[in-house]
């Protein structure tokens, strides 16, 4: 039998094992840098294994190493996040959040629970490989400044030092069996936007005795969707968008001051500096010609995400190898972000797509959102995959 086939064999074998870890990490979720008992539950795991580890990096990440024969021949890194976010989730499942108003709604119990399996499959197959395979369960990649960047400090990336890292994660557009790729570019920068309007609160009758924050922090908003959302002020992929709007007045009370937060995406760091100068600037002139004060800050967020083109083009290979050719698809560009762009400033890195989609059951939410689930059926593609990957990667 050759190791494809016994990879899958294997991944068949422990797709109920791996569906109950699944299923435990998705009822004990816990936020960003937070992540105590799932990395206490992750540490059970991988002793239960046999698989040496390191743990306590950046408090709740946890490094493990798989040794073949000729362990130092060529290392190869294999990385899950394992946060959640602060949702509350709506499913009515049996292994709903028990954390009220915690949810693994981005699919982070999929990714470490399948690195679970895919850790198990190649530890049992260490006799049959030469080289090493590195483990990374990373906390916090949905909180600035991500995880990745905080491990990659403490050294996750040494000790010993792979040559390429490949990570998956959850696509619930895409159906269960296929998974998707990308060379290059595929991810934005993400920065956060933090303003606040100081004005002069008032009786909302007497317009002559205040200073309107709440119609200056509007203008703003406005003012930044024309510029960089409506005239195009270039062809560079950009996304500014505002989701919190804090103005705590009433029907007829003007509040002395508002705040505003959001986020700014793009594929190019000469643009993305130029555009926080330009976000800077609007704010202020604009505010300013009301007879407001504005205070900005614009947090650094992630790097754009660059899948390197010889590195993905070998997983894409494997993965048809593996689930077929009809089952492997090109993907877009996406201008969400991810904390595995860090990863790939230092090394070679693939990020690719796990569909985890089932209409016929009523899979189809989104991630992010309140209803979040997955098909199942999905952890075994994902455990077995990522084996093949890392198999393939070693020779």
């Amino acid at each position: 039998m050759d190791l494809k086939e016994k990879i899958k064999l294997l991944a068949e074998k422990y797709h109920a094992e791996i569906i109950s870890v699944r299923r435990h990490i998705h009822a004990n979720p816990e936020i960003s840098f937070q992540e105590f008992n799932t990395a206490k539950f992750i540490a059970e795991k991988l002793k239960e294994f046999g698989i040496p580890f390191a743990e306590g990096i950046v408090k709740t990440g946890i490094v493990a190493l798989i040794k073949g024969k000729n362990s130092n021949k060529k290392i190869i890194a294999l990385r899950a996040d394992i946060d959640a976010l602060a949702i509350k989730e709506e499913n009515k499942i049996e292994y709903k959040s028990k954390n009220e108003g915690v949810m693994h709604a981005c699919g982070h119990d999929v990714h470490t629970a399948s690195l679970l399996g895919t850790a198990k499959i190649l530890n049992e197959l260490k006799s049959e490989f030469e080289g090493t395979v590195k483990l990374i369960f990373q906390p916090g990649e949905e909180k600035a400044p991500g995880g990745a960047s905080l491990m990659i400090k403490e050294g996750v990336l040494e000790n010993p030092k792979p040559v390429s890292i490949f990570a998956q994660h959850v696509f619930p557009s895409m159906e269960t069996g296929k998974v998707g790729f990308r060379s290059g570019m595929y991810m934005a920068s993400t920065d956060e936007i933090y303003i606040t309007i100081k004005g002069k609160g008032g009786h909302a009758a007497m317009p002559a005795e205040y200073v309107n924050s709440v119609l200056i922090a509007a203008r703003i908003i406005d003012a930044l969707q024309k510029v960089f959302m409506e005239e195009k002020t270039n062809e560079i992929p950009t996304v500014i968008a505002f989701g919190k709007f804090t103005a705590e007045g009433t029907t007829n009370v003007i509040p002395a001051e508002v705040k505003i937060s959001g986020t700014f995406r793009t594929m190019d760091e000469k643009w993305r500096a130029e555009a926080k100068e330009m976000i800077s600037q609007i704010v202020k002139s604009k505010t300013e010609s009301m007879g407001g004060v504005a205070e900005i800050n614009i947090m650094q967020g992630y790097p754009f995400l660059v899948n390197d083109e010889t590195t993905t083009a070998r997983a894409k290979k494997s993965a048809a190898e593996f689930l077929g050719k009809e089952n492997v698809e090109d993907l877009p560009l996406r201008m969400t972000a991810e904390d595995f762009a860090f990863y790939t400033q230092h090394l070679p890195g693939c990020f690719y797509r796990l569909g985890t989609r089932n209409k016929s059951k009523g899979i189809i939410s989104g991630v992010h959102t309140s209803t979040f689930d997955i098909d199942e059926k999905a952890l075994q593609i994902g455990m077995g995959l990522m084996a093949w990957l890392a198999l393939n990667e070693l020779k």
